[in-house]
């Protein structure tokens, strides 16, 4: 009886030996397991249900060529030539009597701008009357002293006389009359007796009224600008090019630009190169509006590309592309594993951006040969990675 007790107690070890040693054994298999588990998950690969596929969607393609100039980026402002550009003033200094000039009022060739009244006005045309009757006198009396030259009647002297007070009066009186065009004093009036005591300014190019410098009852006189007009019907662009860049300009190349306040893009032409380098060591690029458009205004900022030779490049578009601290990223779809798989798996990957211009980007992938062969997220790669990076936060992983 003894002897089989010990023989039972001998088993009962013996099974309790065996069934630690499977157990240490599925442990092990099982944190084996665990363990390749980790090493084969992607922290870059995010999954969505068909549910949720549908609810981002998403819409693939692949990368295409597109072609890209690898423009040169620049900024300038709109600005006129200087036959577009009047400074008003007068020639003679007056009492700004009346003007209706406001800043942004349209004006023609030979509107009126302004009239000028002063004292001194009546005097230049009280000498031009008495200077062009003595005039006549003095022409008669030279033509006399002529005559009796001719026929050696007087003396040499009195001819000379006469010659050299019909010449001084001349000049004066051409002078004066010279004066009254100035002042836009009708001669013709002036000579019947009818003297004023105003001047008229007029404007000599059509345009509208950008600076008024004056009021009524305002002294003014020929240093004093009165008004300022542009023609805005010739605007150009003036851009401004850091001299790096000024080998790649060339003149004729087509410029496309965006003004600060709108999204249209517009075209214009390189017209002159500048020769001169400034102090910030840019030149400036005169380029000439492919279309003018009246409501645009000198001054006005804008940013440019100056084309240097497009060529096809490998590019997507820019909603494709994702930007997380600091890197671009694009979403590649996996090939499904079974026939049966539902479930559809994306991977992001890092890119490496090129040229980027009309809505598409250059791109790269660093390592990468068969790339371009994969089908890539167009649409909803946002959506991806903000579906990434919740999943992360819930498992505790990090991306970087």
């Amino acid at each position: 009886m003894k002897k089989t007790h010990q023989i039972i107690a001998f088993l009962l070890l013996i099974f309790i030996a065996m069934a630690c040693t499977n157990n240490q054994e599925h442990k092990e298999e099982h944190n084996e397991a665990g363990h390749s588990n980790e090493e084969e998950h992607n922290e870059n690969e995010v999954t969505l249900t068909p549910e949720q596929y549908q609810t981002a969607g998403i819409e693939l393609g692949y990368v295409s060529e597109q072609s890209l100039s690898g423009a040169i980026t620049v900024n300038g402002l709109l600005d006129l030539p200087p036959q577009s550009k009047v400074s008003i003033s007068t020639p003679f200094s007056g009492i700004l009597k009346s003007t209706k000039m406001l800043p942004g009022v349209k004006v023609r060739k030979g509107d009126l701008v302004a009239v000028l009244e002063h004292p001194d006005y009546i005097e230049i045309q009280q000498n031009y009357l008495e200077i062009n009757s003595q005039l006549a006198y003095q022409k008669e009396e030279y033509e006399r002293q002529q005559k009796l030259a001719k026929e050696e009647v007087n003396a040499k002297k009195s001819l000379q006389k006469a010659q050299s007070d019909y010449q001084i009066l001349l000049a004066k009186h051409q002078a004066l009359k010279s004066k009254l065009r100035l002042m836009n004093i009708n001669i013709t009036n002036l000579e019947k007796g009818n003297l004023v005591n105003t001047i008229n300014i007029f404007s000599p190019i059509n345009g509208y009224v950008t600076e008024v410098n004056t009021n009524i009852g305002a002294m003014v006189d020929p240093t004093t600008v009165l008004f300022e007009i542009a023609d805005t019907e010739h605007l150009h662009a003036e851009l401004t090019v850091y001299e790096k860049d000024i080998p790649k300009i060339k003149i004729g190349q087509k410029v496309r630009f965006t003004l600060a306040n709108e999204q249209k893009e517009r075209m214009a032409t390189v017209y002159l190169i500048g020769r001169q380098i400034s102090a910030e060591r840019t030149v400036n690029i005169h380029c000439h509006l492919d279309q003018e458009d009246a409501q645009l205004l000198p001054g006005m900022y804008l940013t440019a590309l100056v084309e240097s030779g497009a060529k096809k490049l490998p590019a997507l578009p820019d909603y494709a592309i994702v930007d997380f601290e600091g890197d671009k990223y694009i979403f590649i779809a996996e090939e499904a594993k079974a026939a049966n798989q539902k479930e559809h798996h994306f991977e992001m990957v890092k890119i490496k951006p090129g040229v980027s211009e009309l809505g598409y980007t250059q791109i790269d992938v660093e390592g990468a040969t068969d790339w371009k062969e994969k089908k890539v997220v167009l649409k909803g790669a946002y959506d991806l990675l903000s579906q990434l990076k919740n999943t992360e936060e819930e498992g505790g992983g990090h991306a970087h």
